[in-house]
């Protein structure tokens, strides 16, 4: 029985880390459904783009209040969870506060000290946040889509990451005061819970003081390993995909139409007097020839559009500034990337339970997007500019027309007309070819 808590310890670690690398395995698998693509290139630019902008937050404090705000919670919360090195050992082992021996007493007070400033501000930004998010009213918070699981889940982390800070301090401050009682060695320095909990916690016996440490110790693995786990499911899986998102982002300038190699080859076919149109193609051309164009369903889309599709954290940044949405459109380009992950959801569902995807009648095209949404856009990349983590529903938004457009012929009126004069006229407006110059006639 002397070794109960470290075996319960060991069980739960196991666990959790499991069931963690069955989740992460399960969303590599579902954007392995997309297509492949070669964003591989100029990588000491990659490297630079996610430094500065997965891991330097640049792009957040675009938005000062938000962006500082964010900055506090996110290195806060990574640089206490080192603290899980000291949990493990502690826990494996029955240690207690294992790192003290590492770093030596005087090192370990300047860490102790540090991660209880951290956690301050992480407390201070998850309550500014929850406030701004239910009650100040900040339109791209507020919008429609917003409605339901989106926005329980952003309350739920908030309230997770809060709990979690509230144990590090009662932690904290029991075992402070047992080491002023000299129960505990003397390792670390709290300025912050033995100022606010400590003269409370004095009142109590020291043994209320051991049960309420390492209860909260408890609580604060167990709730790291669900918080871990709860990623999943939620749309703080940026924290994580935030840094292969950047990594892979489109690096060419914002508006660069892809081409397809398949109609660059069929036009230089028609073009070329001496080609065969008839000649089968050579080897390895007919198996890289796309099986449509454009994207109707996730299937369609490339790996790189997937992973946007999982990184999403719904902030709506893109949405506040996209000039359709502004002017009641129907088009949301945060609505895009989420639609696009529940379909991504839903077809890994279908896989987890038949083995492979088996046809479910429907597509990300219509019963997902609507093409209402997808004529709305301008591609004025606004979207694209605003995200914090480099996400581009445009590209999304591209395919689905590319397929409506050369795959279904269903281009709206005004663009089969326009398209029409330029193939008549070599303009896009309905006059003689002659009349074309007669602007310069002044």
């Amino acid at each position: 029985m002397q070794y109960i808590d470290n075996i319960i310890f060991l069980i739960l670690l196991v666990a959790g880390f499991g069931l963690f690398a069955k989740s992460l395995l399960k969303i590599y698998r579902n954007i392995r459904l997309g297509h492949e693509i070669n964003r591989n290139d100029r990588r000491s630019e990659r490297w630079s783009t996610m430094a500065r902008v997965a891991m330097g937050q640049s792009k957040m404090v675009k938005r000062p209040v938000a962006g500082i705000l964010h900055i506090f919670v996110y290195v806060g919360f990574v640089i206490i969870n080192i603290e899980l090195i000291e949990i493990i050992v502690d826990g494996l082992f029955g240690t207690h506060r294992f790192l003290a021996s590492v770093f030596g007493n005087s090192f370990y007070s300047f860490f102790t000290a540090t991660l209880e400033v951290l956690a301050l501000l992480v407390v201070i930004g998850v309550v500014v946040f929850f406030i701004r998010r239910n009650f100040y009213g900040v339109k791209r918070l507020t919008m429609k889509e917003l409605f339901g699981w989106p926005k329980h889940d952003a309350n739920w982390i908030l309230i997770i990451e809060f709990a979690l800070m509230m144990a590090f301090f009662k932690m904290n401050a029991a075992d402070w005061v047992l080491q002023q009682r000299e129960l505990l060695p003397a390792h670390g320095s709290f300025p912050i819970s033995s100022i606010v909990l400590g003269p409370i916690f004095s009142n109590f016996s020291s043994s209320f003081l051991f049960f309420t440490e390492k209860g909260a110790w408890w609580f604060h693995f167990v709730g790291i390993l669900f918080f871990m786990n709860y990623l999943y499911y939620s749309k703080h899986l940026h924290i994580i995909l935030a840094f292969p998102s950047t990594w892979y982002a489109n690096l060419d300038k914002k508006g660069k139409f892809n081409n397809l190699d398949s109609v660059t080859k069929e036009i230089k076919l028609m073009m070329d007097p001496n080609a065969d149109p008839y000649a089968a193609p050579a080897e390895g051309e007919a198996d890289a020839a796309p099986s449509k164009f454009g994207a109707e369903d996730i299937f369609d889309l490339n790996q790189v559009q997937l992973l946007n599709a999982y990184s999403c954290t719904e902030c709506g940044r893109c949405t506040s500034v996209c000039p359709a949405n502004i002017t009641g459109k129907k088009l949301s380009p945060r609505l895009i990337l989420m639609k696009t992950r529940d379909r991504l959801e839903e077809v890994g569902k279908n896989i987890d339970k038949n083995g492979k995807f088996v046809d479910d009648g429907k597509k990300l095209l219509n019963d997902y997007i609507t093409k209402e949404e997808l004529w709305a856009c301008t591609t004025c990349n606004a979207c694209t500019e605003a995200c914090p983590v480099l996400l581009d529903p445009l590209s999304i938004i591209f395919e689905m027309r590319r397929f409506l457009v050369m795959e279904q012929s269903a281009a709206p009126q005004e663009l089969n007309l326009m398209m029409t004069n330029v193939e008549n006229n070599a303009a896009p407006w309905q006059y003689n070819q002659a009349d074309r110059l007669n602007w310069a006639n002044d």
